[in-house]
């Protein structure tokens, strides 16, 4: 048996947690000075709450022995390896921290550093998840994860462009005029690949996206929104039944995202089935 870990910033939703027993470990995030473990003892409207109220906000990688806690629970489950996929180490000390774990696991861990983040993480995941059901070892599994890594694409509108600037990822062109940017993250920068005026235009602008960059290959698609619940079922529906389109999961963009793109963010993670 195969065991699968990830780290919070994947915004992995509990239907892919459940279907492929994904052992979550907690990213930190620290509002005002105070640390949270996200997902367990801070909840996504509690940290919007906060974040619209004026608090400081940063992230912090888990620590090795959150990481060596999350193995060694797989393998009490008789887990015989692990694959762990993670937030890239571009960007976080999260993949750092899993290695010094995976020297001192029971069993062998075989890392995956996805190189990106978000929902785009998940996406590895679910590829891995994919691979052990079809009987797949761990070096298999972990080789299915880096392939939805180099394969994995995204679109979204943003809610809180100011955010991602003081973040240092918005690209310069990328203005406040012209109506509100249509976005995509890539090679660590955010670009504009498109404009719109309203949220039924943002949704069309997504679609046409998706199906542009899908070539008629179905895809798996993650829908994602920060307090934006109903557009994003609207998105999602919208989605559900294209023939370039395999499967649709829901999922909360939560602290560890939402401190770079704000309230009122909608998008999609999407790679080829």
């Amino acid at each position: 048996m195969i065991g699968l870990v990830t780290d919070s910033s994947s915004q992995i939703p509990a239907s892919l947690r459940d279907r492929f027993a994904v052992a979550v470990v907690p990213l930190v995030i620290v509002l005002d000075d105070e640390p949270f473990r996200e997902g367990v003892d801070l909840t996504t409207e509690a940290f919007y709450a906060r974040l619209g109220e004026g608090a400081t906000v940063s992230t912090s990688a888990p620590s090795p022995g959150d990481f060596l806690v999350a193995y060694a629970a797989a393998a009490d489950r008789g887990v015989e390896a692990i694959v762990s996929v993670h937030i890239g180490s571009n960007t976080s000390a999260t993949v750092a921290a899993a290695g010094i774990a995976a020297g001192e696991s029971r069993v062998p861990v075989e890392i995956v550093d996805t190189g990106t983040a978000s929902f785009a993480v998940a996406c590895c995941v679910w590829a891995a998840g994919d691979a052990i059901a079809a009987g797949a070892d761990a070096v298999t599994a972990a080789g299915a994860a880096a392939t939805a890594a180099d394969q994995v694409e995204n679109v979204f509108v943003m809610g809180g462009l100011d955010l991602a600037r003081r973040g240092g990822r918005l690209d310069a062109s990328v203005g406040d005029d012209d109506g509100l940017p249509v976005l995509a993250l890539a090679g660590g920068s955010i670009r504009a690949v498109g404009r719109i005026g309203t949220a039924d235009e943002a949704i069309d602008a997504m679609v046409d996206y998706l199906a542009t960059l899908a070539a008629g290959v179905p895809q798996r698609v993650g829908v994602g929104d920060a307090l934006a619940s109903e557009l994003a079922a609207t998105f999602a529906d919208r989605l559900r039944g294209r023939p370039d389109v395999a499967e649709v999961v829901r999922y909360e963009v939560g602290p560890s995202v939402g401190a770079h793109t704000g309230p009122g963010t909608l998008g999609a993670c999407f790679f080829p089935a």
